[in-house]
């Protein structure tokens, strides 16, 4: 009989009590031991959660970042790090946030932040020094195990590979970070040793680069780990996920594993011959159940096609999500407020749990014809596409004579100052939004108040002296949710949280049907905040490609007619912005790069469709009209081509954690249009310091020409309180102010 287990579920709780639990305990308003206590009780609750499973992970669940916790688990603190404080859970949050901005005594810079794979995930890169010695500290994941049993499971811990550890790692030597791999792999040893003591009988490591592009040193890295592995006690259960593994599953097949883990969804065409090529009692774990999207499953085609591997394999099949769930909500229980047409078809963490208990039950039984006739009615029929007409893809004119005509109407000074959209999500908005969601504020009421926060924001913004403004986005929950309650085709979840890092979650949009555009979305509020002032103010708008990427979408077409879509809604937004007076206009696409496939054939298609896709959005302006896009938290050195065919007048970016590859990538690149690099990190709540910020600018310089360069934060500022922001911008500001000046004087 086949066996049921899991890889990661969401660990944020129902209702985001974990984000409250951290939030709580940064302001100081409970212990150290309150916070343990708390996040265990969750934990705890995911267990149960989980109890059809034959099998429970242990060591998914995270109080920031599942990467961070391996390198704690392993000693890998940063120096500085270990310098600012001598306890352990400050080194923790340090690392993975950044000093506060009283902690003086305590002042560290936090660990570069970088996209998870091709997910929005994001976690905390490991930082590797010359001669890295590793430790292991396994206490928290050998205590979870201890729970488990007590409550009643049977515990399988979940441990990042080391090769992907090492594949995510930088170097600050300079190094390949293969050249760590010995000294890694003896600590996994270690740990191996220790859960055999402790009973353990299945351990997943997990080693998602194994779907990515592997070259000819890394795959002999991973014969040499799994050889060297293979010698410690227990069995092995190599996970991968977030893609196929095409010329790497030879390599998988034939490493020294007691099991293995494979997307089969993705691999269905190659099952026969991986089963085939099995070694004796060695396990196939095969994700059947999409951890990936919101759809239920259909689980009778399902069982049909497995039939023949479970008769084959029986005890030695495991059924599992294609990855861990952590990329889903957590319960569809919540959505009470959906048409029941849309609910019927989802299915969230819980749900996918249960649906594999479904289907080990359908496997079960002897009569595949009655799993058969149960097919009918699985299905959802196909969702019509409407003919979007031939897309326009290019600007009037080059960027040479837009930046002309561009300065010629904006007259904006050198190294200009602005922000990148969203000011501080405050309680008072929260609530006043709260109000009126509950028919508790009218409209009108609402409306006002929301003019009232422009006013302030504009106010605000004109006295830090910004030289292009934005009007601050109070209206808005989400970047994406906010576009996907205006749009036709696009389904609101009411509690539909994923973590998104830390304690910050994100509530994906639902794409169900075809989208459009069905009234002005943006301009209302943006024409009242540029009547507020004479400054240039943004119109903000969220890009084609990142309102798909952070969505749960449709899958009866193609991404690519999704994005085209979608586009045409944004352009048809643009253009009534620019008729509305608007001169400046920024289209984000914050997820361009994450839902780039890992291998770089699949890449160059995706890249193709949805540079494609913002260039439609963005196309129909004049040349005087400057269109803007903003990029955040991923590694954009293999799509700089991408970024550039983009053709944004300006382009914002982050580099503050990153630190300066992206600019120096740009610069080999040739890169002509104009470029705001993030200046500091919003992420963490220190205030960064007039002087370094003035040096930064200067350093900016010396990878592009003065007149390319914009002065901005890398993100947007709704997490941040006012003080704080008001502080860091008129540092930035202030920095700014010099350079120009010492410009000025020679």
């Amino acid at each position: 009989m086949a066996k049921i287990h899991n890889l990661g579920f969401p660990r944020i709780g129902p209702d985001r009590e974990l984000k409250r639990h951290l939030e709580s305990y940064w302001r100081g308003e409970i212990t150290d031991n309150e916070l343990a206590g708390r996040s265990e009780s969750l934990w705890l609750q995911n267990l149960q959660r989980q109890a059809c499973l034959d099998v429970v992970q242990v060591g998914d669940f995270s109080l920031y970042d599942h990467v961070l916790d391996t390198s704690f688990l392993f000693g890998v603190v940063p120096e500085r790090i270990q310098r600012a404080t001598e306890d352990p859970l400050q080194q923790y949050f340090l690392n993975a946030r950044g000093s506060s901005a009283d902690a003086v005594c305590c002042a560290a810079n936090a660990g570069e932040m970088t996209k998870w794979f091709n997910t929005n995930y994001h976690y905390i890169v490991p930082e590797l020094a010359a001669g890295q010695t590793f430790r292991l500290n396994a206490q928290s994941l050998l205590h979870q195990i201890t729970l488990t049993r007590q409550a009643g499971f049977d515990a399988k811990p979940v441990l990042l590979g080391p090769l992907t550890y090492l594949s995510l790692a930088k170097c600050e030597d300079g190094l390949n970070a293969l050249t760590h791999v010995d000294n890694l792999l003896r600590v996994y040893k270690e740990l191996l040793s220790l859960l055999a003591q402790k009973g353990v009988e299945w351990v997943q490591i997990d080693e998602p680069i194994l779907c990515t592009d592997l070259s000819a040193e890394w795959k002999m890295a991973f014969r040499y780990a799994y050889e060297v592995l293979s010698q410690a006690p227990g069995k092995l259960l190599l996970t991968t996920y977030f893609g196929k593994l095409q010329d790497n599953l030879a390599l998988i097949t034939t490493l020294p594993v007691a099991g293995i883990h494979i997307d089969a969804i993705a691999h269905r065409q190659e099952l026969p011959a991986i089963v085939e090529s099995l070694a004796d009692e060695q396990v196939l774990s095969l994700g059947v159940i999409d951890g990936r999207n919101v759809w239920r499953a259909p689980l009778a085609q399902t069982a049909n096609w497995l039939r023949p591997f479970h008769d084959k394999l029986q005890h030695r099949l495991w059924l599992a999500p294609t990855c861990s769930l952590l990329h889903v909500p957590l319960s569809v229980k919540a959505e009470t407020t959906l048409p029941d047409a849309i609910t019927s078809r989802l299915a969230f963490a819980e749900e996918k749990i249960d649906e594999l208990a479904g289907l080990r039950t359908l496997l079960q039984r002897d009569n595949p014809e009655q799993v058969a006739s149960e097919q009918e009615g699985e299905v959802s029929p196909p969702l019509l596409i409407e003919d979007a007409g031939a897309p326009v893809l290019f600007r009037e004119a080059p960027y040479a004579s837009r930046r002309t005509a561009q300065a010629k109407a904006l007259n904006l000074p050198s190294w200009t100052t602005t922000t990148i959209g969203s000011f501080p999500q405050t309680p008072a908005i929260r609530h006043a939004r709260a109000q009126w969601r509950k028919g508790q504020l009218s409209h009108a009421e609402y409306l006002q108040f929301i003019k009232d926060q422009i006013a302030d924001c504009i106010k605000t913004q004109e006295q830090l002296g910004l030289d292009v403004l934005v009007h601050g986005e109070a209206e808005r929950n989400d970047m994406v949710e906010f576009f996907g309650e205006l749009l036709d085709g696009v389904a609101i979840l009411k509690n539909g949280w994923v973590q998104s890092y830390g304690s910050r979650c994100v509530k994906p949009p639902v794409i169900y049907g075809d989208v459009k555009r069905v009234a002005p979305m943006t301009v209302a509020l943006t024409t009242y905040a540029q009547s507020l002032t004479s400054k240039p103010v943004k119109g903000m708008l969220t890009g084609p490609v990142t309102i798909l990427n952070w969505s749960f979408v449709r899958d009866d077409i193609s991404q690519a007619q999704v994005a085209q879509q979608l586009a045409f809604a944004i352009r048809e937004e643009v253009l009534a912005l620019e008729d509305a007076g608007i001169r400046i206009i920024q289209v984000d696409e914050a997820a361009l790069r994450e839902g780039m496939p890992l291998r770089q054939a699949e890449a160059d298609d995706y890249l193709n469709w949805a540079v494609n896709a913002f260039r439609l959005a963005t196309s129909g302006v004049r040349n005087e009209t400057q269109i803007h896009t903003h990029m955040c938290y991923s590694d954009f050195n293999n799509i700089i081509g991408a970024i550039m065919n983009m053709d944004a007048d300006v382009l914002t970016i982050e580099a503050a954690r990153s630190g300066l590859k992206v600019l120096s990538a740009l610069k080999d690149h040739g890169y002509q249009n104009s470029i705001g690099p993030g200046i500091y990190d919003i992420h963490s709540p220190a205030i960064p310091d007039e002087s370094v910020l003035a040096k930064r600018l200067h350093t900016f310089a010396s990878f592009l020409e003065q007149q390319q360069l914009w002065v901005n934060p890398d993100c947007g500022l709704k997490t941040r309180s006012w003080q704080e922001a008001s502080r860091a911008l008129g540092a930035m500001v202030n920095a700014a102010n010099n350079v120009r000046k010492l410009a000025a004087t020679g």
